[in-house]
């Protein structure tokens, strides 16, 4: 128990700010990146110091940098030509090499006190806020394609958030303790869980990474991080800091591999105690068959939390406010390129609304600016992230130009000679039932059906049964019976629902993530119970009062 905890508390002597449980812990503040800023200045810095240079990521399994035969390379979405980070895959002998190491040291960093684990993610927390900050998001910038505003929510302010509420939370725990009785006194341990956590983190949120990994760690467990491909550069900084931050060898280990190889590898040992998961549908079903499939050679049963993406909606009724749905629209459509797990991609307006919501649509549509995100801060958004989204999409826009239920109103072009660029495009549709309208197209693509006003409650029984997510939605409406109609409607629609908002921008702490049906386990990271998920409570009854006697006063 000493070597752990002696390199975590040599890496935090003079480190000041770990809040007392009183202390509140507060959402960062997201900068503005305006003309001539001091994080604009530095942001630059950061992003020319990055243009046209490869970083090398190895495999990190302990304190050891591993290279495999198995090279790969991250391309930057909007410059397919410029090869952002020269990595390798993990064969199967490394990642259960790296599994054995893990629950070598699961039991020492366990019996970790929680206020020196928490300590880690408070450190960086403050790390990534401060001295870090540029290059994280430069980093999600280029290798991702997301705009400064977009880079700076997610890799900057939601990261920092899951990392500081996170480890408020599971200090916090603690106090959460059993009653006592006369004669004995009653604890409740939270340990964490017996084996390791495989996370497998997505290509659309650095900070979804961070929180997959980072969390469980936080609470006692030993990681295997699988970072996504396409964000191979942001991960590693995130993973850097940790470990210079105190976080001991061995506790999260960095394995880049190959979906199914990694996959068969963590799902065949028997020291599985968990998956954490973020991704599509399809390969978390094959998770999860593989999990039951081998049950009989797991020493636990192993927990399961997915998130698996929607088809998210937007409904509007006659009584909305027209600007409002518009520009929420937009932003919620179009920012990263629709490639937010929440972002709206179908929307039910009225038929004596749609003239000025198309028209305005029309109007800012074309104002929106595809480009480089790092030359050009006025850029939208950019390229979606790779070769293979950029197909699937293809193939959306081509059916709408030959479908007789769809009718592009707007953009419906692409060009992948330098990036992987679509084009924003707004669908309409006369078929409610539409694959278009229950399928996730994960670009930026929005279908729009338009439906007799005075039909709407028809149109939300709809909204409920067309699509198998059930991620998030939002309702557009001024009367507040309609609102109450469409909240007992969509009850089990959405697991953020919004109201007269759209249905991207959960913050940490305000709105916590994540929906049920096809959309996944609902296990809601950024509230308070996510890090109960992964503990393994145990409870200690210690009675100070020797029992004298074996029978009961009725047998009297």
């Amino acid at each position: 128990m000493l070597r752990v905890r002696a390199v975590a508390r040599q890496s935090w002597r003079g480190f000041k700010s770990f809040p007392p449980a009183a202390v509140e812990v507060k959402n960062e503040p997201i900068l503005g990146f305006t003309e001539g800023s001091a994080e604009r200045k530095e942001l630059l810095k950061a992003l020319d110091g990055l243009k046209g240079k490869t970083e090398e990521i190895p495999c990190v399994v302990g304190d050891e940098h591993v290279w495999t035969n198995d090279i790969r390379y991250q391309l930057s979405p909007f410059n397919h030509s410029h090869k952002v980070a020269k990595f390798c895959y993990a064969d199967k002998p490394l990642i259960d090499r790296a599994i054995l190491a893990s629950v070598a040291a699961r039991k020492e960093w366990d019996l970790t006190p929680v206020q020196d684990r928490a300590q880690v993610l408070f450190k960086a927390a403050d790390v990534l806020s401060g001295p870090k900050r540029a290059e994280v998001i430069a980093k999600t910038m280029i290798g991702q394609g997301k705009t400064v505003i977009q880079a700076e929510i997610d890799a900057a302010a939601e990261l920092i958030d899951f990392f500081r509420f996170n480890a408020k939370h599971a200090v916090e725990l603690e106090k959460q303790q059993p009653l006592d009785a006369e004669g004995s006194s009653n604890t409740m341990l939270y340990r964490g869980l017996e084996g390791f956590v495989a996370a497998v983190a997505p290509f659309n949120f650095t900070a979804i990474g961070g929180n997959l990994a980072g969390t469980p760690a936080l609470m006692g467990n030993v990681v295997l991080w699988k970072p996504s491909d396409a964000a191979m550069s942001a991960s590693y900084v995130v993973y850097k800091v940790l470990r210079d931050c105190g976080l001991p060898p061995d506790i999260i280990q960095f394995l880049p591999a190959d979906g199914p190889v990694f996959g068969d590898a963590v799902t065949a040992s028997e020291h599985l105690a968990a998956v954490n998961f973020t991704g599509s549908v399809p390969t978390f079903k094959r998770l999860w068959k593989q999990v039951a499939q081998n049950v009989d050679s797991y020493r636990v049963f192993p927990r399961l939390a997915g998130e698996c993406g929607g088809k998210n909606f937007h409904f509007v009724h006659k009584s909305a406010h027209v600007e409002s749905v518009v520009k929420g629209t937009i932003r919620s459509a179009f920012e990263y390129g629709g490639q937010k797990c929440s972002a709206c991609s179908r929307m039910y307006a009225p038929d004596s609304l749609w003239p000025q919501i198309k028209d305005q649509l029309l109007d800012i549509h074309r104002q929106l600016k595809v480009g480089d995100p790092v030359e050009d801060f006025s850029t939208f958004f950019s390229a979606v992230i790779d070769d293979k989204s950029f197909a699937r999409i293809k193939k959306w826009l081509d059916l709408a130009k030959t479908s007789s239920s769809l009718k592009v109103i707007a953009g419906g072009n692409y060009d992948d000679s330098k990036g992987y660029f679509v084009e924003p495009t707004i669908i309409q549709t006369t078929d409610p039932r539409h694959p278009i309208m229950n399928e996730e197209i994960f670009g930026p693509v929005l279908a729009v059906y338009v439906y007799p006003e005075n039909d709407y409650r028809q149109v939300l029984q709809m909204i409920d049964s067309t699509s198998p997510y059930a991620l998030t939605g939002a309702v557009f409406a001024q009367d507040n019976q309609v609102i109450g109609e469409a909240a007992a409607a969509l009850r089990n629609a959405a697991g953020n629902y919004y109201v007269n908002d759209k249905s991207t921008g959960s913050v940490v702490a305000q709105q916590p993530f994540g929906g049920a049906r096809a959309s996944g386990t609902n296990d809601k990271p950024g509230g308070p119970h996510y890090v109960l998920r992964w503990t393994s409570p145990q409870v200690v009854k210690r009675t100070h009062v020797p029992l004298t006697a074996w029978s009961y006063s009725y047998m009297g």
